[in-house]
Protein backbone atom coordinates (compact mmCIF):
# COMPACT_ATOMS: atom_id res chain seq x y z
CA UNK A 1 0.00 0.00 0.00
CA UNK A 2 1.37 3.54 -0.74
CA UNK A 3 1.30 6.14 1.73
CA UNK A 4 -1.08 8.87 0.88
CA UNK A 5 0.36 11.44 3.70
CA UNK A 6 1.81 14.29 2.34
CA UNK A 7 0.89 17.28 0.26
CA UNK A 8 -1.05 16.73 -3.26
CA UNK A 9 -1.55 19.49 -5.81
CA UNK A 10 -4.01 18.79 -8.20
CA UNK A 11 -2.67 17.44 -11.73
CA UNK A 12 -5.35 17.47 -13.81
CA UNK A 13 -9.51 16.34 -13.99
CA UNK A 14 -11.19 14.19 -16.07
CA UNK A 15 -15.07 13.06 -16.47
CA UNK A 16 -16.84 10.95 -18.83
CA UNK A 17 -20.20 9.96 -19.32
CA UNK A 18 -21.91 6.15 -18.74
CA UNK A 19 -21.02 5.42 -22.29
CA UNK A 20 -17.26 6.53 -21.86
CA UNK A 21 -17.95 9.60 -23.83
CA UNK A 22 -15.60 12.61 -22.34
CA UNK A 23 -17.43 15.09 -20.31
CA UNK A 24 -16.68 18.89 -19.13
CA UNK A 25 -13.54 18.76 -16.70
CA UNK A 26 -14.23 18.84 -13.06
CA UNK A 27 -13.35 22.47 -12.06
CA UNK A 28 -12.89 23.28 -15.62
CA UNK A 29 -10.20 23.82 -17.79
CA UNK A 30 -8.07 25.30 -15.71
CA UNK A 31 -8.79 23.87 -12.46
CA UNK A 32 -6.71 24.31 -8.98
CA UNK A 33 -6.54 21.97 -5.50
CA UNK A 34 -4.46 21.02 -2.70
CA UNK A 35 -4.58 18.28 -0.85
CA UNK A 36 -3.06 17.65 2.65
CA UNK A 37 -3.37 13.88 4.45
CA UNK A 38 -1.38 14.56 8.12
CA UNK A 39 -0.28 11.43 9.32
CA UNK A 40 -2.50 11.74 12.73
CA UNK A 41 -5.22 11.14 10.52
CA UNK A 42 -6.32 14.45 9.59
CA UNK A 43 -7.01 15.80 6.00
CA UNK A 44 -7.91 18.92 4.16
CA UNK A 45 -8.93 19.39 0.70
CA UNK A 46 -9.60 22.65 -1.42
CA UNK A 47 -10.91 22.68 -5.17
CA UNK A 48 -11.22 25.65 -7.54
CA UNK A 49 -12.50 26.60 -10.72
CA UNK A 50 -9.56 28.82 -11.21
CA UNK A 51 -10.20 30.86 -15.02
CA UNK A 52 -10.43 34.28 -15.16
CA UNK A 53 -13.88 34.30 -16.88
CA UNK A 54 -16.47 31.64 -17.25
CA UNK A 55 -16.86 30.44 -21.18
CA UNK A 56 -19.98 31.71 -22.98
CA UNK A 57 -23.09 29.96 -21.65
CA UNK A 58 -21.47 28.95 -18.21
CA UNK A 59 -23.25 30.28 -14.88
CA UNK A 60 -21.26 28.10 -11.85
CA UNK A 61 -17.67 28.21 -10.88
CA UNK A 62 -17.17 24.92 -9.42
CA UNK A 63 -15.87 25.50 -6.03
CA UNK A 64 -15.37 22.55 -2.98
CA UNK A 65 -13.08 22.52 0.20
CA UNK A 66 -13.58 20.05 3.52
CA UNK A 67 -11.41 18.57 6.39
CA UNK A 68 -12.09 15.63 8.57
CA UNK A 69 -10.51 12.54 9.86
CA UNK A 70 -10.21 10.15 7.19
CA UNK A 71 -9.70 6.50 7.16
CA UNK A 72 -7.44 4.84 4.33
CA UNK A 73 -7.37 1.22 3.46
CA UNK A 74 -5.02 1.09 0.49
CA UNK A 75 -8.00 1.38 -1.97
CA UNK A 76 -10.97 2.83 -0.26
CA UNK A 77 -10.77 6.63 1.65
CA UNK A 78 -13.05 7.57 3.83
CA UNK A 79 -13.12 11.43 5.12
CA UNK A 80 -15.50 12.58 8.15
CA UNK A 81 -16.93 15.42 7.25
CA UNK A 82 -16.46 17.81 10.67
CA UNK A 83 -16.09 21.08 8.36
CA UNK A 84 -16.94 22.32 4.61
CA UNK A 85 -17.67 25.37 2.17
CA UNK A 86 -20.79 23.14 1.84
CA UNK A 87 -22.75 22.66 5.05
CA UNK A 88 -24.81 19.76 3.85
CA UNK A 89 -21.59 17.97 3.54
CA UNK A 90 -21.03 18.66 7.38
CA UNK A 91 -21.32 15.17 9.70
CA UNK A 92 -21.45 12.81 6.55
CA UNK A 93 -18.65 11.53 5.13
CA UNK A 94 -17.18 11.58 1.99
CA UNK A 95 -15.73 8.40 0.50
CA UNK A 96 -13.05 8.39 -2.64
CA UNK A 97 -11.79 5.10 -4.39
CA UNK A 98 -8.07 5.41 -4.92
CA UNK A 99 -5.50 4.15 -7.13
CA UNK A 100 -2.24 5.26 -8.97
CA UNK A 101 -0.61 5.95 -11.91
CA UNK A 102 2.38 6.20 -11.60
CA UNK A 103 3.11 8.27 -9.03
CA UNK A 104 -0.03 10.29 -9.60
CA UNK A 105 -2.73 9.48 -6.65
CA UNK A 106 -6.17 9.44 -8.44
CA UNK A 107 -9.07 9.86 -6.24
CA UNK A 108 -13.01 8.46 -8.13
CA UNK A 109 -16.55 8.62 -6.38
CA UNK A 110 -19.36 6.67 -7.33
CA UNK A 111 -20.53 8.23 -10.82
CA UNK A 112 -22.91 11.14 -10.14
CA UNK A 113 -25.83 13.23 -11.79
CA UNK A 114 -24.66 16.20 -13.44
CA UNK A 115 -26.53 18.86 -15.40
CA UNK A 116 -28.43 15.41 -16.26
CA UNK A 117 -26.28 13.14 -16.86
CA UNK A 118 -24.19 10.55 -14.80
CA UNK A 119 -20.92 11.83 -14.60
CA UNK A 120 -17.62 9.84 -13.73
CA UNK A 121 -14.90 12.20 -11.78
CA UNK A 122 -11.28 11.51 -11.97
CA UNK A 123 -9.12 13.99 -10.32
CA UNK A 124 -4.98 13.22 -10.33
CA UNK A 125 -2.91 14.52 -7.34
CA UNK A 126 0.86 14.56 -7.43
CA UNK A 127 2.77 15.02 -3.94
CA UNK A 128 4.37 18.46 -3.76
CA UNK A 129 5.99 17.92 -0.21
CA UNK A 130 5.81 15.86 2.77
CA UNK A 131 2.42 16.90 5.24
CA UNK A 132 3.51 19.24 7.74
CA UNK A 133 4.62 18.36 10.58
CA UNK A 134 2.89 19.38 14.31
Amino acid sequence: MKNIVGTWRLYKTAAHDDAGKPMHPPYGAKPRGLLVFYADKRMMSVLCDSRNELAAGETVREYNSYCGNYEYDGKTLVTHVDASADPKRVGGDQTRFTHFDGELLVLTQKPRLWQGVMQHRELYWERIADAPVD
